[in-house]
């Protein structure tokens, strides 16, 4: 009997040594996994942006992981010790408290909520997509006499066009800018939203059609990366995707120069590109219209049509007693009685209306250029029922 036990014991004994290693395996397959399933860009970043985007994934995963992994393993050291067939398992039915479990099962799982919470919101404002760089590298801070390179970005069905006001050119599905130099993309989109993603030097933002969102980017390491849509937009999404080549300055140059040699784009040739297409090869043009991104984002590419901005500045002009857009169709330019009476020129040399305040006086501003900023004229209603000539 004795002997059967002996053996009995000796084919147990390995048993929780084979269940550790076993768990030992299954969560390095897991990681395993969670990193294939990031692709190289992401790990392998090229720009300083991209670089804190992979630092804050990499300890927020570090952080959850000292919770996940000492849970599983506890769950199978439980589950094995206190399985039915252990004898000197201590088995008490009425056990309900204990402070030091107590202490542990919250004070570690707190503490590092705390550590994430505080780097996501360190992580998010220094991230902000809108927040212009502060430092190209981790040791280089911007230098203020760089100019920002600005490339304005079209999403289309289903490819991507770049605009480069800067230097008068725009390409299709293929994006260029020399190292170590600040990027601001200024995005859009033509009808359906996307998703901008370059995974080696920025983040992932969204473009939506009659609005503009902005983010900023810098390249450290020259060679050409992967740009995507992140967002199903279609027939056409899986080759929605470009070149983006990060060069030294003097190649910079050199593919301005190639692209210049483009044909003319203006807004007839606009319309034809706008067409849906799928898997578009690069192409590249001079910029023919230097108005052509205002046009695309404000909605405004026909004649006739009038601009999105222009539209709500006129609106809010209306709604303010003020001044609105001449060719705007709703627009009412005040008449020429209700700018007669004394004027006095102020400093910036535009006429302010002055009527007795005796009389509930308010002041309006003379008729101005659609694209210069209006101020809003703020009238009472006693003084509007006092003075029928003026509008509302």
């Amino acid at each position: 009997m004795n002997i059967d036990m002996i053996q009995m014991r000796n084919r147990r004994s390995p048993f929780p040594r084979q269940l550790i290693k076993l768990a030992g395996r299954t969560t390095a397959l897991g990681l395993a996994a969670l990193l294939s399933a990031c692709s190289g860009d992401v790990m392998s970043p090229a720009g300083h942006v991209a670089v804190q985007l992979r630092n804050i994934m990499g300890i927020s995963t570090f952080l959850m992981l000292l919770i996940v992994i000492p849970v599983m393993v506890a769950v199978c050291i439980f589950a094995w010790h206190y399985r039915a067939s252990n004898k000197r398992a201590e088995y008490d039915p009425e056990f309900h408290h204990s402070t030091s479990l107590e202490l542990l099962t919250w004070a570690a799982p707190l503490t590092i909520i705390v550590w994430l919470g505080a780097i996501t919101w360190v992580g998010t404002h220094q991230l902000d997509p809108y927040r212009p760089l502060e430092k190209i590298d981790a040791r280089t801070p911007v230098d203020p006499d760089v100019e920002p390179l600005i490339i304005q970005t079209v999403s289309m069905d289903w490819k991507w066009m770049f605009i480069y006001p800067q230097y008068g050119i725009a390409t299709i599905n293929e994006v260029a800018a020399p190292i170590d130099r600040p990027i601001k993309f200024e995005l859009t989109s033509t009808e359906v939203m996307n998703a901008f993603h370059v995974p080696a030097l920025a983040g992932m933002i969204y473009t939506m059609a009659g609005m503009q969102t902005t983010l900023w980017a810098v390249g450290n390491d020259p060679g050409v990366y992967e740009g995507r849509s992140s967002h199903y937009s279609g027939a056409g999404f899986s080759g929605m995707s470009f070149d983006f080549h990060v060069l030294q300055q003097t190649e910079f140059d050199q593919w301005i120069g190639k692209v210049e040699q483009g044909e003319a784009l203006d807004r007839q040739y606009y319309f034809e590109l706008a067409e849906p297409s799928e898997n578009v090869e690069p192409m590249f043009f001079s910029l023919a219209d230097p108005d052509l991104y205002h046009a695309i984002l404000n909605r405004c590419l026909r004649p006739g049509e009038v601009c999105m901005d222009e539209q709500m500045m006129n609106e809010h002009a209306r709604k303010n007693g003020g001044v609105k857009g001449a060719h705007h169709g709703g627009a009412h330019a005040m008449s020429a009685e209700e700018q007669a009476g004394p004027a006095k020129a102020s400093g910036n040399g535009t006429e302010e209306l002055q009527v007795d305040a005796n009389q509930d006086s308010s002041r309006a501003t003379p008729d101005t250029d659609p694209g210069t900023e209006l101020e809003p004229v703020s009238m009472s209603d006693r003084s509007r029922a006092a003075q029928p000539g003026q509008q509302n």
